[in-house]
């Protein structure tokens, strides 16, 4: 159900939002003329004044504020972001402007016998006969695109092309508003120069009829009584809302154990996204608590008698990012019982963070293979660079070795002064890692031997590097602080990758690899010198190969790993 009223929502949204763009550029052709503004209304006016435009667009106003209505009664409490209070304020606005405006057209249009399909009688109207009514319907046609523009935003920003057209759009956002008005304002100057002839008003008032006195007192009348309808809807809805919060709390109350120790108690029926506004803690929610981005989702822990099933709507959007079973989406979550809730994501997770990613994200142990790489001696080719210079060669070494990690199929963890972390087999598995670790490491030596012939000039010595390789489990996800957050992995095995790196220097070669990434990887390394050596915190002892250039590795291409892993699998 709540899926059908999202539609719905969204369908009547873009049917006002048409209306209102058409307006706008309509407006706009008063930069040309008000005969110009006449002629495309007599276009516009076929579909939107036929009787399948005026159903479908005041059938999409009336669905679109009965759902902002049914929305307001659905909230538990009123504490929301910036944004969503704007959007909100200024949609329950739009009707008490926009009354006026549809009453002294359509209605007295249609009930009065009023002519008023024509820009000049309207523009005689908005600069000449009443200011103040034009200057009001500039102000809900802002009203009515901030809202639409906002609402609209939080539709598309989950979009994973938004970001590629986000400037486009902010620029058609702000000019199509900015024209209409210009045009509108230059009509109405042609308007009130044509205004100061008599003849040109008789003429006006002839061609195109206006309501008597009479007839226009019945319509401010009307518009009186209609503006104290939409109140009264509102302030009902309000009304009862804190009849319901009254009932709700003799009902018992439901405490929400946050990661921090505090305990957040409220009535059962507030989702946990709205306890968290309410106790003014931190809570990512991109789509505005919509249940469509996946940003508020939390990992819950408590007895299955407090957590209502999810709703289909919630499930797929669970789905979409792969979440666990104790995930829920805060802002559909509504608790029946004490629950000990942990958000997943910082409060400020980007629209990005709702999209389609793999569920390791969340952390989870995985069989994966990691390579470090580190540039040797750096301190003494530091010593000899200006500063420029060394940021300079860095950023090459940097760009050869990302290369070759990615082109293996692999991922860059991180870069540690001069060194480099890379996860292999994260969603390929730990044999295609292991092969993809190697036929990194292989491109990584082949990269460097190129970097040093392009060098040449401009180092005394040729760059070196030592790689080292090994695979275990390690626990994989997103880790860290603000815009500092990335994957990556932490445990024995990593510790043990770059333990196997520093050997390099030990044995006086660029690349050492344990025999477990030989033997996960499905090929002979037998030829390759083995060396045992003790890990701290580990009985047994390692068994690593040395190699004195990861040249010496048999070529493995990506798809070749891919290969490799199935038949290891079978």
């Amino acid at each position: 159900m709540d899926g059908v009223i999202r539609r719905l929502r969204l369908a009547s949204g873009l049917v006002m939002l048409a209306y209102v763009t058409t307006h706008f550029v309509n407006h706009s052709l008063g930069l040309i003329s008000v005969q110009a503004m006449d002629r495309a209304l007599v276009e516009i006016y076929k579909y939107w004044a036929s009787p399948l435009g005026g159903v479908l667009l005041y059938g999409a106003f009336a669905t679109h504020y009965c759902l902002a209505l049914w929305a307001l009664w659905l909230r538990r409490s009123l504490k929301m972001p910036v944004a969503e209070a704007t959007q909100l304020v200024l949609g329950f606005s739009i009707p008490f402007f926009l009354t006026d405006h549809v009453l002294h057209t359509r209605v007295a249009d249609t009930f009065y016998g009023a002519d008023v399909g024509y820009y000049a009688t309207v523009l005689h109207s908005y600069f000449v006969t009443n200011p103040l009514r034009g200057v009001m319907q500039l102000v809900v046609l802002v009203i009515a695109w901030v809202h639409a523009m906002i609402g609209l935003w939080f539709w598309l920003r989950l979009k994973p092309w938004y970001p590629r057209w986000q400037p486009i759009l902010y620029a058609l956002a702000l000019l199509l508003p900015t024209l209409a008005i210009l045009g509108f304002f230059e009509g109405g100057r042609q308007i009130a120069a044509l205004a100061e002839d008599p003849a040109w008003v008789a003429q006006l008032a002839q061609e195109h009829p206006r309501a008597t006195p009479a007839d226009a007192a019945r319509i401010d009348e009307m518009v009186v009584w209609v503006r104290y309808a939409f109140v009264a809807a509102l302030v009902a809805v309000l009304a009862a809302r804190l009849a319901r919060s009254r009932w709700q709390r003799r009902r018992g109350i439901v405490r929400l154990t946050y990661p921090s120790g505090r305990v957040v108690q409220i009535v059962r029926g507030v989702s946990v996204l709205e306890a968290s506004r309410m106790a003014g803690i931190p809570h990512a929610s991109v789509c505005g608590g919509r249940g469509r981005c996946s940003t508020c989702r939390i990992k819950v822990d408590g007895p299955q008698d407090a957590l209502l099933p999810p709703a289909p709507e919630e499930v797929k959007v669970l789905r979409r990012v792969g979440a666990a079973p104790d995930v829920r989406l805060a802002c559909q979550l509504r608790p029946q019982g004490d629950l000990r809730v942990t958000p997943l994501l910082p409060a400020s997770a980007q629209a990005s963070a709702g999209f389609r990613r793999p569920g390791y994200l969340h952390g989870a142990e995985r069989e994966i293979a990691i390579l470090f790489a580190d540039l040797r001696s750096f301190t003494q080719l530091s010593e000899k660079k200006l500063p420029y210079d060394l940021v300079f060669l860095l950023n090459r070494y940097f760009a050869e070795t990302g290369h070759a990690v990615e082109a293996a199929g692999g991922r860059i963890d991180k870069f540690i002064g001069d060194g480099v972390m890379a996860l292999f087999g994260l969603d390929t598995g730990v044999e295609a890692g292991c092969r993809e670790a190697l036929a990194a490491a292989r491109q990584m030596s082949e990269r460097m031997e190129a970097l040093n012939r392009a060098l040449v000039h401009d180092i005394s010595e040729p760059l070196r590097i030592g790689i080292g390789i090994h695979t275990g489990p390690a626990i994989v996800g997103e880790m860290g602080y603000g815009s500092a957050v990335s994957v990556t992995a932490v445990g024995d095995s990593v510790n043990t990758a770059s333990r196997i790196e520093g050997l390099t220097k030990t044995y006086a070669c660029e690349l050492v690899i344990s025999d477990a990434v030989a033997l996960r990887a499905g090929i002979d390394l037998g030829a390759a010198p083995r060396h045992e050596i003790e890990i701290r915190g580990r009985v047994e002892r390692l068994v690593v190969r040395a190699f004195a250039s990861a040249r010496e590795l048999p070529v493995l291409q990506r798809g070749t790993a891919k290969r490799a892993a199935r038949v290891a699998a079978e």
